[in-house]
């Protein structure tokens, strides 16, 4: 596999908890864009999440492919709750239906950074659990932290805590480019610092002071991302999204613009 370019469910619908039946639109509008791939918050499969079979032949009539699974966790005491251990299994078992599609986990926001280090710790532990469990049953799992104001992963010193913390063996990073610049950093240096680990990539544009942005439109060094990816030897998917209000309100065209900028200035890098 080289680098391949799709979506993540996030430019539909931007809460990870909100479920919407409208997978076969997002399908649609993928494909429409250009794009070969899918990275879907559980909360958007719709009627197909008790039918990843009827799933499968639609994303075979598409030329499509599930990339991920995006599924949040809170870790709580350093494991999963039962509610997040009966949610990962079930999703371990659907994701078996799709060779090579990884679980995506992002690491939820808590309400502030109190007890920041015991709740830091705490996740990592969960983490580490969740994809040795998740590697014994054949899948690949990857941590996406996220840089809001409240996150346990916002800074610097945060992502060193986490990234070296991660077990190689079963947990792999997943960088957002977008939550690393939130974060004050510069996404080519992390995504360069830590490639080893990664083994799933979220774009998505914004600016060094806090503002998402159409891709292209931002501070993001987008070429430079893909340029170390390929020099360091990364063969994965790139899910592209956006977080403007366009973006929940005209998510067709907008997929389409991005599907225009990954052509004319990134896919020229691979090839």
């Amino acid at each position: 596999m080289t680098i391949k370019f799709g979506c993540q469910g996030s430019t539909w619908v931007l809460d990870y908890d909100i479920e919407a039946d409208m997978l076969d639109q997002i399908m649609d509008n993928i494909y429409d864009g250009g794009f070969k791939g899918l990275d879907m918050q559980v909360t958007l499969l719709g009627k197909y999440k008790s039918s990843p079979e009827r799933l499968k032949e639609e994303l075979d009539k598409r030329g499509l492919e599930l990339a991920a699974l995006t599924l949040p966790f809170s870790f709580e005491g350093g494991r999963e709750s039962s509610k997040e251990r009966e949610m990962a299994d079930f999703y371990l078992n659907y994701l078996k239906k799709f060779p090579g599609a990884k679980m995506n986990v992002p690491s939820r926001v808590g309400q502030n950074r109190d007890n920041l280090l015991q709740r830091q710790k705490e996740i990592i532990k969960g983490a580490n659990e969740l994809g040795k469990r998740a590697h014994d049953n054949g899948i690949i799992t990857s941590l996406h932290p996220i840089s809001y104001k409240t996150s346990y992963w916002r800074f610097r010193e945060d992502y060193e805590l986490l990234l070296d913390g991660l077990d190689p063996k079963y947990m792999g990073y997943t960088p957002d480019v977008g939550h690393i610049i939130f974060g004050g950093m510069d996404p080519v240096e992390i995504i360069k610092e830590y490639l080893p680990l990664i083994k799933h990539v979220h774009f998505k544009d914004a600016t060094a002071n806090c503002e998402w942005k159409k891709m292209g439109e931002g501070d993001i060094d987008f070429q430079g991302c893909v340029q170390t990816l390929v020099d360091g030897g990364y063969r994965g998917w790139i899910m592209v999204e956006e977080e403007t209000p366009e973006a929940q309100s005209n998510t067709e065209h907008v997929i389409k613009e991005i599907g225009k900028y990954v052509d004319e200035n990134l896919k020229p890098i691979i090839k």
